[in-house]
């Protein structure tokens, strides 16, 4: 059986799965090209991030396909129900990349709480020549400990930024259209474990309480941060979004922080990518990375065991 690994997978997995008897073709093919590559090459299964779309058009047009595999979370990028219905499986690997992106949220608050997304700009620049006004410019930074973060949906990679945030002694505060509660384990080096139940609340009283908001939904039809919600949120709050463009809106975004409104926020995620809006990318209040929540290391040979798992699971037994 062969398997397209379209926008790629970890060596550990395409070693699994080779080990499992399948021929893993590890190479990417152009959106208006897989027909074609799928059909000439007889291709059993396509694995995808978020880059490639699966949409019906492909399934049709593809019968060899029996499996579609999405590396990571969200399956937007994939007619999950209409594959379903013919027959093909539709996995993905929920867990595998959870704590790649909370690590990522983190490391927006702190960056963002110190100043360093405007400090590494300014510092190659200046540094030499207005170092003390710089150090003056960056030394009114705060701590996270003590600070209220807010989470905005509360599944698993929700779940799990609220336990770094409790690691670090923050309070923490969650709202989700579904869970009403989520017990929160830490698990440290040495096997201790302690355990949080925390209970979600409603979006409004989140957003009045909030330091610090960190979006984790699946993709929307609307947003679900516009005016409306920046309004009711704190003077100075930080928001980071990791989770999908098009949730938060971007303009409204950029006028709350020429407003006073937010002091600063954390991007991975954009409305247009891969061209993210110049006013995104040229202000000096925006953290930004360019969609790389799940892309660490350890995550993606996560993700690429997981799949060949499942995978061996599902077309070999």
């Amino acid at each position: 059986m062969k398997i397209l690994a379209n926008d790629g997978i970890s060596e550990s997995g395409l070693v699994a799965l080779e080990k499992g008897g399948f021929e893993v073709l590890n190479i990417k093919v152009a959106q208006n090209q897989l027909e074609n590559y799928i059909n000439e090459n007889n291709i059993d299964a396509i694995l995808v991030r978020s880059a490639t779309q699966v949409r019906q058009e492909l399934i049709d047009a593809c019968p060899s396909l029996k499996l579609i595999g999405r590396g990571g979370v969200g399956m937007d990028n994939i007619d999950v129900t209409y594959a379903e219905d013919q027959g093909l499986h539709v996995i993905n690997t929920p867990e595998a990349s959870s704590s790649a992106v909370a690590e990522l949220v983190f490391a927006h608050l702190f960056g963002m709480a110190r100043f360093l997304h405007s400090s590494n700009r300014e510092m190659p620049l200046e540094g030499d020549s207005r170092f003390k006004e710089l150090k003056k410019a960056y030394s009114n930074g705060i701590e996270l400990r003590g600070k209220t973060l807010g989470i905005i949906g509360f599944g698993r990679i929700g779940q799990e930024v609220a336990k770094i945030g409790l690691a670090i002694g923050m309070k923490v505060i969650a709202t989700d259209a579904q869970i009403t509660a989520a017990p929160i384990s830490i698990a440290f080096y040495n096997g201790q474990k302690i355990t949080f139940n925390i209970e979600t609340i409603e979006k409004d009283e989140l957003l009045k309480e909030a330091d610090f908001i960190s979006l984790h939904v699946p993709a929307q039809e609307d947003y679900i941060i516009t005016k409306d919600e920046f309004d009711k949120m704190k003077d100075g709050v930080g928001i980071v979004n990791t989770a999908r463009g098009g949730i938060l809106q971007e303009v409204d975004l950029v006028n709350a922080i020429e407003s006073g409104k937010v002091q600063f926020a954390g991007l991975d995620v954009f409305e247009t990518e891969p061209s993210p809006a110049v006013q995104l990318l040229m202000n000096p209040e925006l953290s930004l990375t360019p969609h790389i929540g799940a892309a660490t290391k350890e995550a993606q040979d996560r993700i690429g065991i997981e799949l060949a798992k499942q995978i061996i699971a599902l077309l070999k037994n």
